[in-house]
């Protein structure tokens, strides 16, 4: 079976504010959009660049 979370937003995400961004994790990779534009532009990354980024953002 495909590994599919559906879109979602962080849980460091305010609610109040709307400026969140929503993340997909497959087994493709990772997807990202803009909460408010779900039909909008998507970026599209491999798992080890998204790996790297969330890393990046933890230190």
């Amino acid at each position: 079976m495909a590994h599919d979370t559906g879109w979602f937003t962080s849980s460091y995400s305010a609610g109040s504010n709307n400026s969140c961004v929503e993340v997909r994790l497959t087994d493709a990779g990772v997807g990202v959009r803009d909460s408010k534009n779900p039909a909008g532009p998507r970026l599209a990354v491999a798992a080890t660049t998204w790996d790297a980024f969330v890393s990046g953002l933890r230190r």
